[in-house]
């Protein structure tokens, strides 16, 4: 396996991590890290390519396998894939920003996610130590727009919310503090990939 080593960053950046398994990368990922980019004044984006979804009964697909497949699928040139849970050998999204702001004391994080996701980020580990710690930008996708804007987290932090058109001061904004924007969005998943039995047909971004 092909060793992914702590990536470099420089004081001062802002840096976005999108967080998965990544089981399979697909499209929708790529679309979702590059609207991001563009939305909240990201410098860069790391993938990080998760051990195990802690959330998730059934195990992923060998890490390699799906580190290999991302950087076929995510090919920019301000886009790094990471399997840094593995080096810092934690796996809880709260765990890995407290070791990441260990290693780069100086970089801004901003914590990327979609909307399905803060549909049930309360049900995630320390997650109010998470929306305390780092912006969090929110990427919609179709169909989770009401359940997330309705979700615990969205309601307990409303008054930290930045209006979508200041969305790009997210990356420089102090948390508390997120941000939610809507965007047109490519229709695939991870799942409906693996029910189809599509894991190996990636499709690359036009």
């Amino acid at each position: 396996m092909e060793r992914y080593d702590i990536p470099y960053a420089r004081p001062g950046q802002v840096i976005g991590l999108f967080g998965g398994s990544f089981d399979p990368p697909h499209k929708g990922h790529v679309h979702v890290t590059r609207e991001a980019m563009k939305a909240f004044g990201l410098d860069r984006v790391w993938w990080l390519v998760s051990p195990g979804n802690p959330l998730k009964q059934r195990g992923p697909a060998p890490l390699s396998q799906r580190l290999e497949a991302a950087k076929a699928v995510m090919q920019h040139p301000s886009v790094e894939i990471t399997d840094i849970e593995s080096l810092t050998g934690t796996r809880a999204t709260a765990d890995t920003l407290v070791a990441l702001e260990r290693l780069y004391p100086q970089v801004k994080f901003v914590w990327l996610m979609g909307a399905d996701n803060l549909a049930q980020f309360h049900h995630w580990k320390d997650w109010r130590r998470i929306m305390d710690s780092v912006p969090v930008g929110v990427v919609a996708r179709p169909g989770d727009r009401i359940s997330a804007r309705m979700s615990p987290a969205a309601r307990l932090y409303a008054k930290y919310r930045i209006d979508g058109q200041a969305r790009h001061l997210l990356g420089r904004a102090q948390a508390p503090a997120w941000c939610f924007v809507n965007v047109p969005m490519v229709d695939v998943s991870s799942t409906q990939i693996r029910k189809r039995g599509d894991w190996g047909a990636q499709v690359l971004p036009e």
